[in-house]
């Protein structure tokens, strides 16, 4: 059984202590690829480390929308370097998040950098990696809906210009949003990234929405250190507990584990093209 992590932060401090036995544990469990986002230039650089230190391990550069702050001219600059490193298959981790960030003018410049990032995908013919984050964490609000309508000028550009792109733009990590949502991006080639929430006990609307998509637009991921699922919910999150998520994900859709686990290892691969 072949099993991807498509999200997780390796390089926080968190695994300082053991992040090669971490490594060593998610290929005892299966897995082949983990893929380690950036959220600004530094962590960005590690991300590459990280990549250039382990064959299974793949990196993605960008500016998250909560750390914006470290965002320059020449930050990003550096940011468009790194994205020629080999084993770079994605920009990200960018997008919106109206949780943390509640100014008018603050949201604006998330929407304005997030729009300058996307071009910049396009031109190194990389997908995107897009965070969400609606305000009291709501199904739908203002995040998603400028979301969307920036990712869909977006992707209709796409098909004019890297018609090969828009076929796989990208993923909405640790999706949060409602059925229409999802829809609406699956609709435009997006693919939907699915975390240890879908395991909790109080979820079965998410479940429910997981149950409605098809497991072609679908990917696992931890987003370790943070979302453990059932049953390592309060411990630290480790790649090697991707496995209880595409376990749910099989159990919602009536599927085998094995069946999820090649699926999502494909879509993957189709994805980020390691």
């Amino acid at each position: 059984m072949l099993l991807t992590d498509t999200h997780c932060h390796l390089n926080w401090n968190k695994f300082d202590p053991d992040r090669a036995d971490v490594i060593a544990r998610a290929k005892s469990a299966g897995l082949v690829r983990l893929l380690v986002p950036g959220v600004d230039l530094r962590s960005s650089k590690e991300a590459v480390q990280l990549a250039e230190s382990n064959p299974m391990v793949y990196a993605a550069v960008g500016f998250h929308p909560t750390d914006l702050e470290e965002f320059s001219e020449g930050a990003f600059a550096e940011i468009q370097e790194l994205a020629k490193h080999p084993k770079v298959v994605a920009v990200g981790e960018i997008g919106l998040d109206y949780y943390w960030v509640k100014e008018t003018e603050k949201r604006t410049v998330q929407r304005e950098i997030l729009k300058r990032q996307l071009v910049f995908a396009a031109s190194v013919n990389k997908p995107v990696i897009i965070h969400m984050r609606e305000e009291k964490d709501d199904w739908f609000g203002d995040a998603s809906a400028d979301l969307l309508e920036i990712l869909s000028a977006w992707h209709s550009n796409l098909k004019i210009k890297n018609p090969a792109l828009a076929e796989r733009p990208g993923v909405l990590h640790s999706f949060n949003g409602t059925l229409e949502t999802a829809q609406k991006a699956i609709a435009m080639k997006f693919f939907i990234g699915v975390t240890g929430p879908v395991t909790y006990k109080n979820a079965e609307e998410k479940r429910n929405i997981i149950r409605q998509l098809p497991i072609a637009q679908l990917l696992i991921e931890t987003d370790s250190p943070f979302l453990s699922p059932v049953p390592h919910r309060g411990k630290r999150n480790e790649p090697a507990f991707v496995g209880e998520i595409a376990d749910k994900i099989a159990e919602i859709h009536s599927r085998s584990l094995e069946e999820v686990a090649a699926t999502t290892t494909a879509n993957a691969a189709r994805l980020f093209l390691w």
